[in-house]
């Protein structure tokens, strides 16, 4: 990156099918504990699961197969973390582009965090797994925020643990829930699409894969010479 390039004041990444390849695993899992509960999850399901808090699926789940008892929706929850985290720790790619991109970052300077929705011991374990050895600010997990993802709070809590104005920020996003959270809290937004369509707006930029993501870019949504989609919104 150039010395008189724009440059975000950090990155602030999603993980789930952002930079690791886990929505199809966390997919499986919520498949698993369906099963359990006498429903088939389908296409129908999709904007429940993908992208959204252990806490959010477990209470769709719930909903549609009509459970009871106080303690059902920790009950679902937990078997959800417990299901996605074994799939987690038997392995979990990362996306394409990721590895390169990540250290291009490091290598301008650029300072990056991870902002999940899922629960702290997920995140810690892609962390020390998957992405061992990447010098992240910091991770803040769904357990980190008093609300976690569609509303904006992970994101603000990110850009003010950095001591930046959201605005200054760009966040790197998959899912629907997640760019609704960053747009919220007012940072710009890079998509790059897995297993939703994310629909366009003003401060989101798409790309079809992070390989075509580089520190100029993401410099480059900061900034605003960067509006219109790139690539595939879908």
């Amino acid at each position: 990156m150039s010395p008189d390039a724009p440059r975000p004041a950090a990155v602030l990444f999603d993980m789930d099918g952002t930079l690791v390849d886990t929505e199809v695993l966390w997919w499986q899992a919520a498949e698993e504990v369906a099963a359990g509960l006498g429903h088939d999850l389908g296409d129908a399901d999709a904007p429940e699961v993908v992208g959204r808090a252990v806490e959010d699926t477990a209470a769709h789940l719930i909903r549609v197969t009509r459970a009871r008892g106080p303690q059902s929706a920790a009950r679902v929850a937990a078997e959800l973390t417990r299901t996605f985290f074994a799939k987690v720790a038997a392995g979990a790619p990362l996306r394409p582009g990721a590895r390169r991109l990540l250290s291009a970052l490091e290598a301008d300077g650029v300072p990056f965090a991870l902002v999940s929705a899922s629960p702290r011991v997920v995140v810690d374990a892609v962390a020390q797994g998957a992405l061992a050895g990447v010098p992240f600010a910091f991770t803040l997990s769904a357990d980190d925020t008093v609300r976690t993802k569609p509303h904006p709070d992970p994101y603000r809590a990110a850009a003010e643990r950095f001591g930046a104005l959201p605005g200054d920020c760009v966040a790197v996003e998959d899912s629907p829930d997640g760019s609704v959270s960053a747009e919220a809290a007012g940072c710009a937004v890079l998509v790059v699409p897995s297993l939703l369509p994310v629909e366009p707006s003003a401060r989101r930029v798409f790309a079809g894969s992070l390989e075509e993501v580089d520190p100029a870019m993401l410099g480059r949504c900061v900034s605003g010479a960067l509006r219109a989609p790139v690539g595939e919104s879908g």
